[in-house]
């Protein structure tokens, strides 16, 4: 008897069918181009802006309004700078701006006793760090629910602090160094170049070296990513909390030098609402605040936003209350644009998997 069961030829395969991957994979290239745009649209909306106001004001692209851009935005720069290391690992700092009122009280006033540079620069450090050591501390070992609590608080201690040590009234002087970093230009480049610049520019590669290439960098990264699993690897968690904040009020000292340097005192009133400023910076150039995420190339682009849009807006002779809503609606559309990316790349490892 013959085998009733069918034969396969040779060019036929007995497993099921394989479902074609290549609309899978069309859709993996579509969401993956719509990241990448996500990714350069912190950078290519201020490209977009500088050409429209260039447009709209033929004073915004002359070197000397630029050079005002570029020493306008460096305290904030600077700030958010701080501000993306406490925001990495999922935290806030309300009380940088607090603190850097009290970092140029404390140097001026102790130029004053002094009439030394060296100390005055050490004086406003220390005091930008040890806020930052009351944060990190009360926060970790006080077992405090969020920082925001205790960030809260500094922000109105220290603003106190440097009320009641300055009396009031702005404390004027400071040495030559600080006026050459904080209001100087540099003459050797371009007249209209600042000295902030370069401060910023420094603090800039600092901080990325230490993020890149210290353990320390990829502990935060960790921490704000996943906090429990860098606890099971045995990531010091609270030392690297405190040591971020210590940063935070470290960097608040240096926006200290510049805000003061430009303007030859150190007042109680300096750095108001610029904690909002800073926080805006970060968020606007992309970092998370569920932690793990942000970069300071961003961050710096986020600073320069906000200093283009009050610069062009004022060039424009835009009310006051008219440049708090458009960076308040900046502010809104870059954290949907977060939102949006999450899901993207999330939808994104989906389809990557699917079309493998």
């Amino acid at each position: 008897m013959s085998d009733p069961r069918p034969t396969l030829t040779p060019t036929e395969d007995a497993r099921p069918p394989v479902a074609d991957t290549a609309p899978e994979a069309a859709r993996a290239r579509l969401v993956g181009a719509l990241l990448w745009m996500l990714r350069l649209g912190p950078f290519l909306i201020l490209v977009i802006m500088i050409a429209v106001l260039a447009g709209l004001s033929p004073v915004f692209f002359t070197p000397g309004n630029l050079g005002n851009v570029l020493t306008q935005s460096a305290a904030i720069a600077i700030l958010a700078m701080g501000q993306l290391l406490v925001i990495l690992t999922r935290g806030i700092d309300l009380s940088v701006g607090s603190t850097l009122a009290l970092s140029a009280v404390v140097g001026a006033l102790v130029y004053a006793e002094t009439n030394s540079g060296f100390a005055t620069i050490l004086a406003m450090l220390f005091a930008g760090a040890m806020v930052g050591a009351v944060n990190g501390f009360g926060y970790v070992y006080g077992r405090l629910p969020h920082p925001f609590i205790i960030t809260l608080a500094t922000l109105s201690i220290a603003r106190g602090l440097a009320l009641g040590l300055a009396g009031g009234q702005p404390v004027s002087g400071m040495p030559e160094i600080v006026t050459t970093m904080g209001g100087g230009s540099a003459a050797w480049l371009a007249s209209w170049f600042p000295n902030a610049a370069f401060l910023v520019a420094g603090v800039a590669i600092v901080v990325t070296l230490m993020l890149r290439n210290l353990v320390w960098g990829r502990w935060i990264y960790a921490v704000g990513g996943s906090p429990e699993g860098a606890r099971r690897l045995g990531v010091p968690r609270n030392g690297v909390i405190v040591s971020v904040y210590i940063m935070s009020g470290l960097l608040a000292g240096v926006a200290a030098i510049v805000t003061a340097g430009r303007l030859n005192a150190g007042s109680p009133t300096f750095g108001q609402l610029a904690e909002l400023d800073a926080i805006a910076a970060v968020v606007i150039g992309g970092a998370s605040f569920l932690g793990g995420r942000g970069n300071v190339g961003n961050a710096l682009i986020g600073a320069l936003m906000i200093g283009v849009i009050r610069n062009g807006m004022n060039l424009l002779n835009v009310e006051a209350f008219l440049q708090l809503i458009v960076i308040g609606v900046v502010i809104v559309l870059a954290v949907e644009s977060d939102v949006i990316r999450t899901r993207l790349e999330a939808r994104f490892r989906v389809l990557k998997a699917a079309a493998a």
